[in-house]
């Protein structure tokens, strides 16, 4: 028994020793095995890791002040289902400029201190400063987005390239508004900061406002203008929208943007249903459409991301906190390649400062206004002023001819019929052959918006139409246009003998030579719907039948499935007329 006894208490003693040692080799053994995924994570090959993803993280967080343990993987829910444990809202205007934290990248300075100090030289020092969001980020669903950006840093340093021409004037309005300077972010995630983005669901510009909504908030469109890519229009209708959508939802900026993605009687619809089952009613509580879902978490990443860029390895271009452009007051149309010259910058910059022109003229009717870069306006409005009002859009003659219309000269001209009668005082539609009308005229040969297109859609898919003239033959057309006598055959259904003759139409998909006609092309993915047919798809967008038809290789009589995807190239400047 003594024997037993001894052997027991000697058994016991080692494994306590075991334990013991085991405890105090715990933080070497932990920085042996830190070291080891360290340089695990140094190899390419694994830097997309689950294990590698969840290192970055956790030291971004020590970065940026979070909890270490607020990692991707294993993430705690922030929130529980029980509404008192939901961080308190801003919910006025005032709440909210109390309410904005101090990020990392600008330690000790608050928003009311950056007030009475000296005036930031660099956009996005300010920006860092006086975002107010981030006490809303700590959700598992902006973790997954934010773990995106972090990968794809190329991606929002391309995009803050095409912002600068733009946030500081959101950031101005915003700050006379009294509003989040947060909701500068959001042309990040309606249009990448393109102004002339445009959507499936037929939302156009920064702000991507589609046709209803834009006239509800009193966007002007016509054949000339289209105010959903007017910088200033669309930005101060948008923060007008966001406004009232605020004041709404309580000054609960979440269900604000929510609505503003969704519309405001989805986010009802889900907040009513809610209150009647009994549970909460905050964003995260309700079942919104999956792109809603995802929407409001890309923007409170970007918000994560730009209080501390430096700890995702972003490297933002350099934009002076100043004004990029001033709004000059033309008076009258102006020729818009005749302006640019007059600044002495590219048509292609004078069109991305002015995306609200669809046509190479400004519209007859206003904005009478022009935005130029600041550097330039002085001596553009010196230059401006020399130029009479009606020197400033080239006109040209054209004699009417046997069989002429006003419908087809417009259309073979690219004016409007409207432009046509006003242009010439035509009371009606009946013209005499020899008559002589004047009609505004690019005067260059080249087009102001091929530029645009660079990048956006496939030249291939430029849709042209060729007036044959004396002597044209199938052959001189191809070259001309870089294609294949056999194709302009098949797009235009001749036989392959087939005789032309002047004036006769031809389709031509191809390189656009020099011209004044091409708009701006967007290419748009779109996804059949119920009851969605050629003709309807057609007719949405402004397009032709077959050309949809033979973007995507099927017949013009084939029936379309719900869900089935087609390419589609969209004149911009046309779609919505």
């Amino acid at each position: 028994m003594k024997i037993k006894s001894y052997i027991y208490r000697i058994t016991i003693g080692a494994l306590l020793l075991s334990l013991v040692t085991a405890c105090a080799q715990t933080p070497q053994r932990r920085a042996a095995r830190t070291a080891s995924d360290a340089r695990y994570c140094e190899k390419a090959e694994n830097r997309t890791s689950s294990m590698c993803k969840y290192q970055r993280n956790v030291e971004r967080r020590k970065q940026t002040g979070d909890p270490a343990n607020y990692t991707l993987q294993g993430l705690p829910k922030y929130y529980s289902s029980n509404s008192k444990n939901l961080p308190t809202r801003p919910k006025s205007v005032e709440e909210v400029k109390k309410s904005r934290p101090t990020p990392t990248a600008v330690a000790n300075v608050t928003p009311q201190k950056a007030a009475k100090t000296a005036r930031p030289e660099e956009l996005w020092i300010r920006l860092a400063r006086e975002l107010s969001f981030g006490d809303l980020t700590k959700q598992e669903a902006v973790e997954e987005r934010e773990e995106w950006y972090a990968e794809h840093a190329y991606y929002l340093a391309n995009v803050s390239k095409r912002a600068a021409r733009y946030i500081f004037y959101i950031l101005e309005n915003l700050e006379s508004r009294g509003m989040p300077a947060d909701l500068a972010l959001l042309p990040f995630v309606e249009s990448s900061y393109d102004p002339f983005a445009y959507s499936h669901g037929r939302a156009s510009g920064l702000w991507q406002f589609i046709p209803s909504t834009a006239k509800h908030v009193g966007l002007e469109q016509n054949w000339w203008y289209d105010g959903r890519r007017d910088v200033i229009s669309a930005t101060d209708a948008a923060l007008d929208y966001l406004n009232d959508l605020n004041k709404r939802f309580d000054g609960d900026w979440l269900l604000t943007l929510a609505a503003y993605n969704a519309g405001a009687g989805t986010v009802n619809k889900a907040i009513n249903k809610n209150t009647r089952k009994g549970l909460p009613t905050d964003f995260w509580s309700l079942n919104l459409p999956k792109e809603t879902e995802n929407y409001v978490p890309k923007m409170l990443a970007l918000v994560k991301i730009f209080q501390n860029p430096a700890s995702y390895n972003l490297t933002l271009p350099k934009v002076p906190n100043s004004a990029h452009f001033v709004a000059v007051d033309t008076g009258t149309q102006i020729d818009l390649a005749q302006a640019a010259k007059l600044a002495e910058i590219s048509v292609d910059e004078l069109y991305r400062l002015n995306p609200g022109f669809n046509r190479w003229v400004t519209a007859p009717d206003g904005p009478h206004r022009l935005l130029i870069p600041t550097r330039k306006s002085k001596a553009f409005k010196q230059r401006l002023a020399k130029v009479p009002p009606r020197d400033r859009v080239r006109w040209q003659r054209y004699t009417v001819e046997r069989g002429d219309n006003l419908i087809g000269i417009s259309r073979e001209h690219h004016v409007d019929v409207a432009t046509l009668r006003a242009s010439n005082q035509l009371d009606k539609d009946l013209l005499k052959v020899g008559q002589v009308l004047l009609i505004p005229d690019a005067g260059n040969g080249l087009s102001p918006l091929k530029g645009l297109n660079r990048g956006q859609a496939s030249s291939d898919a430029s849709r042209l139409q060729h007036t044959v003239a004396s002597g044209d033959t199938i052959s001189d057309i191809a070259d001309k246009y870089g294609v294949k006598s056999t194709q302009i055959n098949n797009w235009n259904k001749l036989a392959s003998n087939a005789t032309i003759r002047p004036g006769q139409k031809l389709v031509i998909w191809g390189k656009a030579p020099n011209t004044s006609n091409q708009g701006i092309i967007r290419k748009v993915g779109y996804k059949v719907r119920n009851g969605d047919s050629l003709s309807l798809i057609a007719s949405r967008f402004n397009l032709r039948i077959r050309d949809i038809a033979e973007w995507n290789s099927i017949k013009t009589s084939q029936y379309l499935r719900p869900g089935q995807s087609l390419t589609l190239y969209v004149d911009i400047t046309h779609a919505d007329l």
